[in-house]
Protein backbone atom coordinates (compact mmCIF):
# COMPACT_ATOMS: atom_id res chain seq x y z
CA UNK A 1 0.00 0.00 0.00
CA UNK A 2 2.68 2.75 0.85
CA UNK A 3 3.64 3.19 -2.76
CA UNK A 4 -0.18 3.65 -3.81
CA UNK A 5 0.09 6.52 -0.97
CA UNK A 6 3.07 8.08 -2.09
CA UNK A 7 2.03 8.41 -5.76
CA UNK A 8 -1.63 9.83 -4.46
CA UNK A 9 1.21 12.66 -2.28
CA UNK A 10 3.11 13.50 -5.28
CA UNK A 11 -0.39 14.20 -7.40
CA UNK A 12 -1.35 16.33 -4.29
CA UNK A 13 2.24 18.38 -4.57
CA UNK A 14 2.70 18.47 -8.53
CA UNK A 15 -1.33 19.59 -8.39
CA UNK A 16 -0.91 22.39 -5.71
CA UNK A 17 2.74 23.62 -7.51
CA UNK A 18 0.72 24.49 -10.81
CA UNK A 19 -1.97 26.45 -9.25
CA UNK A 20 0.92 28.15 -7.37
CA UNK A 21 2.52 29.10 -10.83
CA UNK A 22 -0.51 29.71 -12.83
CA UNK A 23 -1.50 32.10 -9.74
CA UNK A 24 1.64 33.94 -9.84
CA UNK A 25 1.21 34.37 -13.82
CA UNK A 26 -2.04 35.69 -13.32
CA UNK A 27 -1.34 38.57 -10.60
CA UNK A 28 2.46 39.44 -12.99
CA UNK A 29 0.41 40.14 -15.94
CA UNK A 30 -2.51 41.96 -13.50
CA UNK A 31 0.57 44.13 -12.67
CA UNK A 32 1.87 44.64 -15.98
CA UNK A 33 -1.77 45.78 -16.92
CA UNK A 34 -1.68 48.09 -14.30
CA UNK A 35 1.47 49.87 -15.15
CA UNK A 36 1.14 49.63 -19.00
CA UNK A 37 -1.51 50.72 -21.96
CA UNK A 38 -3.04 48.26 -24.06
CA UNK A 39 -0.90 50.24 -27.11
CA UNK A 40 2.13 49.74 -25.12
CA UNK A 41 1.41 45.69 -24.52
CA UNK A 42 1.19 44.95 -28.02
CA UNK A 43 4.63 45.70 -30.26
CA UNK A 44 4.08 47.60 -33.49
CA UNK A 45 4.10 46.16 -36.26
CA UNK A 46 6.86 45.53 -38.51
CA UNK A 47 7.17 47.94 -41.63
CA UNK A 48 6.56 45.78 -44.87
CA UNK A 49 10.26 44.42 -46.24
CA UNK A 50 10.35 46.12 -49.82
CA UNK A 51 12.46 43.99 -52.51
CA UNK A 52 14.99 45.76 -54.10
CA UNK A 53 16.21 42.80 -56.96
CA UNK A 54 19.68 43.45 -58.32
CA UNK A 55 18.48 42.53 -61.30
CA UNK A 56 15.73 44.31 -63.19
CA UNK A 57 13.44 43.99 -66.53
CA UNK A 58 14.92 46.43 -69.18
CA UNK A 59 11.70 48.74 -69.71
CA UNK A 60 9.30 47.88 -72.65
CA UNK A 61 9.18 51.34 -73.19
CA UNK A 62 12.48 52.40 -73.47
CA UNK A 63 13.25 54.80 -77.25
CA UNK A 64 15.43 52.76 -79.29
CA UNK A 65 18.33 54.54 -81.28
CA UNK A 66 17.60 56.01 -84.49
CA UNK A 67 19.84 55.06 -87.24
CA UNK A 68 21.44 58.53 -87.65
CA UNK A 69 22.00 59.10 -84.53
CA UNK A 70 23.60 55.48 -83.55
CA UNK A 71 25.84 55.83 -87.40
CA UNK A 72 26.95 59.31 -86.72
CA UNK A 73 27.83 58.18 -82.76
CA UNK A 74 29.55 55.34 -83.96
CA UNK A 75 31.88 57.09 -86.86
CA UNK A 76 34.78 58.12 -84.53
CA UNK A 77 35.02 54.56 -83.23
CA UNK A 78 34.26 53.41 -86.78
CA UNK A 79 37.70 55.67 -88.33
CA UNK A 80 39.89 53.44 -86.22
CA UNK A 81 42.54 51.99 -88.79
CA UNK A 82 43.19 49.46 -86.42
CA UNK A 83 39.66 47.85 -87.39
CA UNK A 84 41.12 46.60 -90.65
CA UNK A 85 38.67 45.05 -92.76
CA UNK A 86 35.13 45.63 -90.68
CA UNK A 87 31.57 44.79 -91.24
CA UNK A 88 28.96 44.76 -88.90
CA UNK A 89 25.33 44.52 -87.87
CA UNK A 90 23.54 46.47 -85.06
CA UNK A 91 19.28 45.57 -84.68
CA UNK A 92 16.40 46.18 -81.94
CA UNK A 93 16.41 43.65 -80.07
CA UNK A 94 12.81 43.80 -79.15
CA UNK A 95 11.98 44.00 -83.32
CA UNK A 96 14.53 42.83 -85.22
CA UNK A 97 15.08 46.08 -86.76
CA UNK A 98 18.32 46.74 -88.18
CA UNK A 99 19.50 49.79 -86.90
CA UNK A 100 23.03 49.73 -88.47
CA UNK A 101 24.85 48.00 -91.28
CA UNK A 102 28.14 47.79 -92.68
CA UNK A 103 29.04 45.11 -95.60
CA UNK A 104 26.75 42.94 -93.67
CA UNK A 105 26.57 40.58 -96.46
CA UNK A 106 29.85 40.62 -96.97
CA UNK A 107 31.45 36.91 -95.63
CA UNK A 108 34.68 37.58 -93.23
CA UNK A 109 36.24 35.28 -91.31
CA UNK A 110 34.89 34.95 -88.15
CA UNK A 111 36.74 32.67 -85.95
CA UNK A 112 35.21 31.69 -82.81
CA UNK A 113 31.72 33.48 -83.05
CA UNK A 114 30.96 30.54 -85.09
CA UNK A 115 30.36 28.91 -81.88
CA UNK A 116 26.81 31.00 -81.58
CA UNK A 117 25.41 29.44 -84.66
CA UNK A 118 26.51 25.89 -83.08
CA UNK A 119 24.82 26.66 -79.90
CA UNK A 120 21.77 27.94 -81.88
CA UNK A 121 21.43 24.88 -83.78
CA UNK A 122 21.88 22.19 -81.01
CA UNK A 123 19.17 24.82 -78.86
CA UNK A 124 16.90 23.78 -81.64
CA UNK A 125 17.64 20.29 -82.68
CA UNK A 126 18.95 18.50 -79.47
CA UNK A 127 17.04 18.66 -75.16
CA UNK A 128 18.65 20.89 -72.89
CA UNK A 129 19.33 17.68 -70.97
CA UNK A 130 20.69 15.25 -73.13
CA UNK A 131 23.61 13.10 -72.54
CA UNK A 132 25.80 11.43 -74.29
CA UNK A 133 27.07 7.53 -73.68
CA UNK A 134 30.17 5.68 -73.66
CA UNK A 135 30.21 2.18 -72.85
CA UNK A 136 32.24 -1.00 -72.96
CA UNK A 137 31.20 -3.97 -74.61
CA UNK A 138 32.41 -7.71 -75.20
CA UNK A 139 30.89 -10.31 -77.30
CA UNK A 140 32.43 -13.30 -75.70
CA UNK A 141 33.67 -12.91 -72.10
CA UNK A 142 35.66 -16.09 -72.35
CA UNK A 143 37.58 -14.44 -75.03
CA UNK A 144 38.48 -11.65 -72.55
CA UNK A 145 38.33 -8.73 -74.90
CA UNK A 146 36.74 -5.75 -73.69
CA UNK A 147 35.71 -2.96 -75.96
CA UNK A 148 35.33 1.08 -75.18
CA UNK A 149 32.99 2.63 -77.28
CA UNK A 150 32.89 6.31 -77.81
CA UNK A 151 29.49 8.35 -78.26
CA UNK A 152 31.19 11.32 -78.58
CA UNK A 153 31.84 12.40 -74.63
CA UNK A 154 34.94 14.80 -74.84
CA UNK A 155 34.38 14.91 -71.07
CA UNK A 156 35.25 11.78 -70.51
CA UNK A 157 38.10 11.53 -67.95
CA UNK A 158 40.60 9.13 -66.30
CA UNK A 159 41.28 11.69 -62.82
CA UNK A 160 41.23 8.95 -59.82
CA UNK A 161 38.06 9.10 -57.61
CA UNK A 162 37.73 12.32 -55.37
CA UNK A 163 40.35 14.72 -57.44
CA UNK A 164 39.28 17.15 -60.09
CA UNK A 165 38.13 16.94 -63.91
CA UNK A 166 38.64 19.77 -66.29
CA UNK A 167 35.03 19.60 -66.96
CA UNK A 168 32.27 20.05 -64.24
CA UNK A 169 30.30 16.36 -63.80
CA UNK A 170 32.92 14.17 -66.28
CA UNK A 171 32.11 10.44 -66.30
CA UNK A 172 35.11 8.53 -65.55
CA UNK A 173 37.04 5.76 -66.51
CA UNK A 174 37.04 4.23 -62.83
CA UNK A 175 33.45 4.00 -62.98
CA UNK A 176 33.56 2.01 -66.06
CA UNK A 177 36.26 0.03 -64.55
CA UNK A 178 34.15 -0.87 -61.70
CA UNK A 179 31.02 -1.73 -63.80
CA UNK A 180 33.19 -4.23 -65.42
CA UNK A 181 34.50 -5.47 -62.73
CA UNK A 182 31.24 -6.26 -61.63
CA UNK A 183 29.89 -7.93 -64.62
CA UNK A 184 32.27 -10.56 -64.28
CA UNK A 185 34.39 -10.37 -67.18
CA UNK A 186 37.61 -11.77 -67.24
CA UNK A 187 39.44 -8.98 -69.06
CA UNK A 188 42.63 -9.56 -70.70
CA UNK A 189 42.72 -6.79 -74.00
CA UNK A 190 41.40 -3.61 -74.30
CA UNK A 191 40.36 -2.24 -77.49
CA UNK A 192 38.63 1.11 -78.46
CA UNK A 193 35.52 1.58 -80.58
CA UNK A 194 35.29 4.81 -82.67
CA UNK A 195 32.87 4.28 -85.21
CA UNK A 196 30.34 6.64 -84.39
CA UNK A 197 32.40 9.57 -86.21
CA UNK A 198 33.69 9.38 -89.52
CA UNK A 199 35.50 11.43 -92.03
CA UNK A 200 39.02 12.99 -91.40
CA UNK A 201 40.19 13.74 -87.94
CA UNK A 202 41.28 17.38 -88.45
CA UNK A 203 39.62 19.94 -90.47
CA UNK A 204 40.61 21.71 -93.45
CA UNK A 205 42.13 25.02 -92.50
CA UNK A 206 43.27 23.57 -89.07
CA UNK A 207 47.25 23.93 -87.97
CA UNK A 208 48.42 21.06 -86.22
CA UNK A 209 50.77 23.30 -84.25
CA UNK A 210 47.08 23.91 -82.32
CA UNK A 211 47.34 20.51 -80.98
CA UNK A 212 50.38 21.23 -78.99
CA UNK A 213 49.45 24.72 -78.32
CA UNK A 214 45.85 23.36 -76.71
CA UNK A 215 43.46 24.54 -78.87
CA UNK A 216 42.58 21.63 -80.66
CA UNK A 217 42.57 17.70 -80.56
CA UNK A 218 42.13 15.34 -83.69
CA UNK A 219 38.15 14.66 -83.37
CA UNK A 220 37.56 10.66 -81.91
CA UNK A 221 34.82 9.74 -80.66
CA UNK A 222 36.58 9.05 -77.14
CA UNK A 223 38.96 11.21 -75.51
CA UNK A 224 39.79 12.20 -72.00
CA UNK A 225 39.45 15.63 -70.74
CA UNK A 226 39.03 17.49 -74.43
CA UNK A 227 41.97 15.70 -75.31
CA UNK A 228 44.16 17.48 -72.46
CA UNK A 229 46.62 15.78 -71.86
CA UNK A 230 47.26 17.54 -68.28
CA UNK A 231 43.81 17.33 -66.94
CA UNK A 232 43.55 20.64 -64.97
CA UNK A 233 46.21 22.33 -66.67
CA UNK A 234 45.25 25.73 -68.35
CA UNK A 235 48.50 25.45 -70.29
CA UNK A 236 48.10 21.57 -71.01
CA UNK A 237 48.78 20.62 -75.11
CA UNK A 238 46.20 18.03 -76.31
CA UNK A 239 46.79 14.54 -77.65
CA UNK A 240 47.64 13.36 -81.03
CA UNK A 241 45.76 10.02 -80.34
CA UNK A 242 42.83 10.81 -78.07
CA UNK A 243 41.00 7.81 -78.48
CA UNK A 244 44.14 5.54 -78.07
CA UNK A 245 44.68 7.36 -74.73
CA UNK A 246 41.28 6.41 -73.65
CA UNK A 247 41.75 2.99 -74.29
CA UNK A 248 44.76 2.54 -72.53
CA UNK A 249 43.52 4.35 -69.41
CA UNK A 250 40.60 1.57 -69.24
CA UNK A 251 43.52 -0.79 -69.50
CA UNK A 252 44.88 0.53 -66.64
CA UNK A 253 42.24 0.65 -64.56
CA UNK A 254 41.38 -3.15 -65.18
CA UNK A 255 45.26 -3.90 -64.25
CA UNK A 256 45.66 -4.68 -68.40
CA UNK A 257 48.91 -4.04 -70.20
CA UNK A 258 48.48 -0.22 -71.94
CA UNK A 259 50.83 -1.63 -74.88
CA UNK A 260 48.26 -4.34 -75.91
CA UNK A 261 45.72 -1.59 -76.88
CA UNK A 262 44.58 -0.73 -80.52
CA UNK A 263 42.05 1.24 -82.21
CA UNK A 264 39.58 -0.83 -84.37
CA UNK A 265 39.07 -0.54 -87.92
CA UNK A 266 35.54 -0.91 -87.68
CA UNK A 267 32.60 -0.96 -85.53
CA UNK A 268 32.18 -3.76 -82.61
CA UNK A 269 29.43 -5.88 -82.37
CA UNK A 270 29.11 -6.52 -78.37
CA UNK A 271 26.98 -6.72 -75.44
CA UNK A 272 26.76 -3.71 -73.02
CA UNK A 273 28.21 -4.04 -69.78
CA UNK A 274 29.39 -0.45 -68.62
CA UNK A 275 28.37 2.55 -69.37
CA UNK A 276 28.29 6.32 -68.35
CA UNK A 277 27.02 9.64 -69.04
CA UNK A 278 28.23 13.10 -70.26
CA UNK A 279 27.32 15.81 -68.56
CA UNK A 280 23.81 17.45 -70.03
CA UNK A 281 24.04 19.35 -73.09
CA UNK A 282 23.29 23.03 -71.32
CA UNK A 283 26.17 22.27 -69.22
CA UNK A 284 28.78 21.58 -72.49
CA UNK A 285 27.39 24.02 -74.60
CA UNK A 286 28.09 26.70 -71.06
CA UNK A 287 31.60 25.23 -70.96
CA UNK A 288 32.01 25.90 -75.01
CA UNK A 289 30.27 29.47 -74.78
CA UNK A 290 32.58 30.59 -71.79
CA UNK A 291 36.22 29.04 -72.61
CA UNK A 292 35.53 29.10 -75.87
CA UNK A 293 36.34 25.06 -76.61
CA UNK A 294 36.61 24.01 -79.94
CA UNK A 295 36.72 20.56 -79.30
CA UNK A 296 33.61 20.51 -77.73
CA UNK A 297 32.10 22.58 -80.36
CA UNK A 298 32.92 19.61 -82.83
CA UNK A 299 31.39 17.19 -80.39
CA UNK A 300 28.49 19.29 -80.47
CA UNK A 301 27.70 19.47 -84.14
CA UNK A 302 28.43 16.06 -84.18
CA UNK A 303 25.17 16.01 -82.23
CA UNK A 304 23.32 17.75 -84.18
CA UNK A 305 24.14 16.07 -86.93
CA UNK A 306 23.01 12.48 -85.32
CA UNK A 307 19.79 14.08 -84.59
CA UNK A 308 19.46 14.72 -87.99
CA UNK A 309 20.53 11.45 -89.34
CA UNK A 310 23.75 12.75 -90.92
CA UNK A 311 27.14 11.46 -90.91
CA UNK A 312 28.91 12.31 -87.24
CA UNK A 313 31.74 13.70 -89.58
CA UNK A 314 33.24 17.89 -89.78
CA UNK A 315 30.75 17.83 -93.05
CA UNK A 316 27.63 16.36 -91.79
CA UNK A 317 27.81 18.67 -88.82
CA UNK A 318 28.50 21.68 -90.74
CA UNK A 319 25.09 20.98 -92.85
CA UNK A 320 23.58 19.71 -89.58
CA UNK A 321 23.89 23.36 -88.16
CA UNK A 322 23.37 25.69 -90.91
CA UNK A 323 20.09 23.55 -91.58
CA UNK A 324 18.93 24.23 -88.37
CA UNK A 325 19.43 27.80 -88.29
CA UNK A 326 17.69 27.75 -92.44
CA UNK A 327 14.47 25.88 -90.40
CA UNK A 328 14.44 28.49 -88.08
CA UNK A 329 14.61 31.58 -90.98
CA UNK A 330 17.43 32.44 -90.45
CA UNK A 331 19.73 33.69 -93.23
CA UNK A 332 22.62 31.85 -94.44
CA UNK A 333 23.56 32.75 -97.34
CA UNK A 334 26.94 33.19 -97.51
CA UNK A 335 27.87 31.65 -95.13
CA UNK A 336 30.77 28.59 -95.59
CA UNK A 337 32.54 26.66 -92.98
CA UNK A 338 34.36 23.45 -92.72
CA UNK A 339 34.07 23.44 -88.99
CA UNK A 340 31.98 24.14 -86.32
CA UNK A 341 34.29 26.10 -83.79
CA UNK A 342 35.83 28.36 -86.27
CA UNK A 343 38.96 27.23 -85.54
CA UNK A 344 39.55 26.93 -90.00
CA UNK A 345 40.69 29.98 -91.58
CA UNK A 346 39.01 28.61 -93.95
CA UNK A 347 35.16 29.65 -92.42
CA UNK A 348 33.23 32.50 -93.92
CA UNK A 349 30.30 34.40 -91.98
CA UNK A 350 28.18 37.23 -92.71
CA UNK A 351 27.10 39.94 -89.87
CA UNK A 352 23.80 39.23 -91.01
CA UNK A 353 23.91 35.89 -90.32
CA UNK A 354 25.17 36.31 -86.81
CA UNK A 355 23.12 39.13 -85.87
CA UNK A 356 20.09 37.45 -87.18
CA UNK A 357 20.78 34.39 -85.13
CA UNK A 358 21.38 36.46 -81.71
CA UNK A 359 17.95 38.09 -82.53
CA UNK A 360 15.89 35.74 -82.94
CA UNK A 361 17.55 34.21 -79.23
CA UNK A 362 17.06 37.62 -77.66
CA UNK A 363 13.73 38.14 -79.64
CA UNK A 364 9.94 37.04 -78.33
CA UNK A 365 9.16 34.61 -81.39
CA UNK A 366 11.71 31.23 -81.29
CA UNK A 367 11.61 31.05 -76.82
CA UNK A 368 13.60 27.99 -78.09
CA UNK A 369 16.81 29.93 -78.35
CA UNK A 370 16.60 31.89 -75.18
CA UNK A 371 19.47 30.21 -73.53
CA UNK A 372 21.38 31.60 -76.24
CA UNK A 373 21.39 34.76 -74.16
CA UNK A 374 22.17 33.04 -70.87
CA UNK A 375 25.56 31.05 -72.26
CA UNK A 376 27.54 34.39 -73.65
CA UNK A 377 29.77 35.68 -71.66
CA UNK A 378 29.51 39.15 -69.51
CA UNK A 379 31.74 41.61 -70.39
CA UNK A 380 34.66 42.47 -67.56
CA UNK A 381 32.98 39.56 -65.37
CA UNK A 382 32.77 35.91 -67.17
CA UNK A 383 34.46 33.79 -69.50
CA UNK A 384 36.88 35.09 -72.52
CA UNK A 385 35.32 38.32 -71.61
CA UNK A 386 36.26 38.49 -67.83
CA UNK A 387 39.29 40.58 -68.10
CA UNK A 388 38.35 42.58 -70.97
CA UNK A 389 36.44 46.12 -71.09
CA UNK A 390 38.44 47.04 -67.84
CA UNK A 391 40.74 49.45 -69.25
CA UNK A 392 39.17 52.63 -70.51
CA UNK A 393 35.91 54.30 -68.73
CA UNK A 394 34.21 54.10 -72.22
CA UNK A 395 34.64 50.40 -71.40
CA UNK A 396 34.25 49.82 -67.57
CA UNK A 397 30.52 51.69 -68.00
CA UNK A 398 29.85 48.65 -70.90
CA UNK A 399 31.03 46.11 -68.02
CA UNK A 400 27.93 44.21 -66.90
CA UNK A 401 25.53 45.50 -69.62
CA UNK A 402 27.21 43.92 -72.50
CA UNK A 403 27.17 40.15 -73.17
CA UNK A 404 29.28 38.45 -75.99
CA UNK A 405 30.60 35.43 -77.64
CA UNK A 406 34.43 36.49 -78.65
CA UNK A 407 36.69 35.19 -81.38
CA UNK A 408 40.51 35.72 -82.18
CA UNK A 409 42.66 34.37 -84.89
CA UNK A 410 45.73 36.18 -86.44
CA UNK A 411 44.66 38.92 -87.49
CA UNK A 412 40.83 38.59 -87.04
CA UNK A 413 38.96 39.81 -84.30
CA UNK A 414 35.13 39.52 -83.70
CA UNK A 415 32.02 39.83 -81.38
CA UNK A 416 28.52 39.22 -81.25
CA UNK A 417 26.22 39.71 -78.74
CA UNK A 418 23.64 42.04 -77.14
CA UNK A 419 24.05 45.28 -75.04
CA UNK A 420 21.43 47.72 -72.94
CA UNK A 421 21.97 50.90 -74.08
CA UNK A 422 21.92 53.95 -71.77
CA UNK A 423 18.05 54.63 -72.09
CA UNK A 424 17.51 50.86 -71.22
CA UNK A 425 16.96 49.36 -74.98
CA UNK A 426 18.46 46.13 -75.88
CA UNK A 427 20.51 46.06 -78.87
CA UNK A 428 22.08 43.07 -80.46
CA UNK A 429 25.38 43.26 -82.65
CA UNK A 430 28.09 41.72 -85.03
CA UNK A 431 30.93 43.04 -85.25
CA UNK A 432 34.22 41.37 -87.58
CA UNK A 433 37.29 42.53 -88.50
CA UNK A 434 39.72 40.82 -90.53
CA UNK A 435 43.07 41.86 -91.34
CA UNK A 436 43.01 43.82 -88.06
CA UNK A 437 46.14 46.70 -86.83
CA UNK A 438 48.19 45.48 -83.80
CA UNK A 439 45.48 46.91 -81.29
CA UNK A 440 42.69 45.44 -83.30
CA UNK A 441 41.00 43.80 -80.83
CA UNK A 442 40.93 46.67 -78.42
CA UNK A 443 39.92 48.87 -81.02
CA UNK A 444 36.89 46.10 -81.40
CA UNK A 445 36.05 46.67 -77.74
CA UNK A 446 35.79 50.10 -77.85
CA UNK A 447 33.53 50.26 -80.97
CA UNK A 448 31.23 47.87 -79.07
CA UNK A 449 31.26 50.06 -75.83
CA UNK A 450 29.82 52.78 -77.90
CA UNK A 451 26.76 50.77 -78.14
CA UNK A 452 26.41 51.10 -74.21
CA UNK A 453 26.94 54.68 -73.68
CA UNK A 454 25.27 55.74 -76.64
CA UNK A 455 22.50 58.63 -76.48
CA UNK A 456 21.19 57.54 -79.73
CA UNK A 457 17.55 57.92 -79.32
CA UNK A 458 15.17 60.48 -79.98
Amino acid sequence: MRPTTWRRSTHIVIGVAVVLVVAVVVVAAALLRGNTSDADAIPAAPAPAAADPGIKPVSDSADKPTPDKLAATLALALADPNLGAFTGRIADAATGEQLWAQGADVPMQPASVTKVLTTAAALLALDRDDRLTTTVTASDQRLGLVVLKGGGDPTLSAAPKGTDTWYRGAARISDLADQVRRSGAKVTTVAVDVSAYSGPTMAPGWDPLDIDGGDIAPMEAVMLDGGRTQPVSVESRRSTTPALDAGRALAVALRVDPATVKVLPSAFDGDEIASVHSPPLIERLREMMNNSDNVMAESIGREVAAAQGKPQSFDGSVRAVLGELDSAKIDTSGSYLVDCSGLSIDDRLTAETLDETVSAAAGPDNPTLRPLVDLLPIAGGSGTLSNRFLDTDAGRASAGWLRAKTGSLTATNSLVGIVTDSSGRVLTFALLSNVAGPTGRTSLDAFAAVLRSCGCSP
